[in-house]
């Protein structure tokens, strides 16, 4: 019989707080608990006063759990519960909500994003960060895809962040500073949290991470439209957006959803990229359009956004991204990392006069305003 929610439970409630002398579920400590064939995800809320110095309690709590037969992968995470903001009241007057604050000192975020996965989206991140360092600027990669993070295979990093007991410090590779939900947990576990732990997680690696000074940070999206898109969208003062896709209609009709999202969200679009472009057979010398060729060009010219450059498909850049040694480290001169270096220097152009509108307030007289508190439970550490 499998380990059910009760089962968790129970051996949670073995773990005592060494605080208050009381398991942490007399305490009611656990939060989001979810069991789902085999695999246990929960957050362990503490005052944010004892913040990440409770991470012995965490690790016990999860012990605990990966000692039930049948699990197959624990993951708990330490957050801090803050109080709740109170409603505003349902006659109050509503004003436009406020921009984002930027992150002290960097200077620009831009997101490297795509309409859906198995495009390269994190392969180009990666060689695009990597590229605009070439240039001379100081740069941070951000990997924002809590399900399926990809930067700790792409950078071969295997150690978990430090902390100095307020903020995280960044992982440094190759002249980036680095941060990433996988630098947390294991590769081979699931992340099953629900959207506000999302989110969450995305709020406190964008403003609890020790980023400054950065010329500019760059934001490996998760692919599609959906919650985590929005929450960064809206928090983060987005310079621009990068937009990947490869030549393949499919991709292409995703592509251009993502483009209108960041539209909607008053985010500059600063070009399109079409990955997989073309493949040269290394034998007989001849380019193979194994996708199509020049939709993401023409993507671009419809919906009036700049085409940044083609990257070809080449086994190159997969065994240099599998070995943790992307195709900019390991191969800076070659024709691949040359085309990403085209996309960088495009990019860092386009950065200098891009500007971020400011959102325009449309009112809707058809029914009173609604407020909704704004949820302040789950910061990560």
């Amino acid at each position: 019989m499998s380990t059910t929610r009760d089962d968790v439970l129970r051996a949670l409630d073995q773990v005592i707080d060494p605080v208050s002398g009381r398991s942490v579920i007399q305490e009611n400590m656990i939060a989001g608990l979810v069991v789902r064939d085999g695999h246990v995800g929960f957050a362990l809320e503490v005052p944010p006063a004892r913040g990440p110095q409770s991470e012995p309690l965490r690790a016990a709590c999860e012990a605990a759990v990966a000692k039930l037969p049948g699990i197959l992968s624990v993951t708990a995470v330490l957050t801090a519960h803050q109080a709740a903001a109170p409603a505003r009241p349902q006659h109050a007057p509503h004003h436009a909500p406020p921009r984002p604050q930027g992150i002290p000192g960097v200077t620009a975020i831009i997101a490297v994003a795509s309409g859906k996965g198995g495009v390269g989206k994190s392969t180009v991140a990666v060689n695009l960060a990597l590229g605009l360092a070439r240039l001379g600027l100081k740069v941070g990669l951000l990997d924002a895809d809590i399900y399926g993070p990809s930067l700790p295979r792409l950078l071969d990093i295997r150690h978990k962040p430090e902390s100095d007991g307020k903020k995280i410090k960044p992982i440094e590779k190759f002249g980036l500073k680095t941060m990433s939900i996988g630098f947390m947990v294991k590769e081979d576990e699931a992340m099953i949290w629900r959207g506000p732990m999302v989110q969450s997680a995305l709020t406190q690696m964008l403003n609890d991470v020790l980023w400054g000074p950065l010329d500019v940070l760059v934001l490996d999206m998760p692919p599609g439209t959906g919650d985590a898109q929005l929450t960064i969208a809206q928090r983060a003062p987005l310079k621009g957006a990068v937009i990947v896709s490869t030549p393949q209609d499919i991709a292409l009709i995703d592509a251009k959803k993502g483009i209108a999202m960041f539209k909607k969200t008053q985010v500059p679009i600063l070009g399109v990229v079409e990955n997989m472009s073309v493949f040269i057979c290394p034998d007989c010398g001849h380019a193979h359009h194994i996708f199509g060729h020049g939709g993401a060009r023409e993507t671009a010219e419809k919906v009036g956004a700049p085409f940044l450059g083609e990257i070809p498909l080449v086994p190159r850049i997969r065994e240099t991204s599998d070995a943790g040694t992307p195709v900019m480290v390991a191969a800076p001169d070659g024709p691949e990392a040359l085309s990403f270096l085209a996309v960088a220097e495009k990019v860092a152009a386009a950065l200098k006069t891009a500007d971020r509108p400011a959102p325009k307030i449309i009112f809707d007289y058809r029914g009173p305003f609604r407020a909704t508190p704004r949820s302040t439970r789950g910061k990560v550490f």
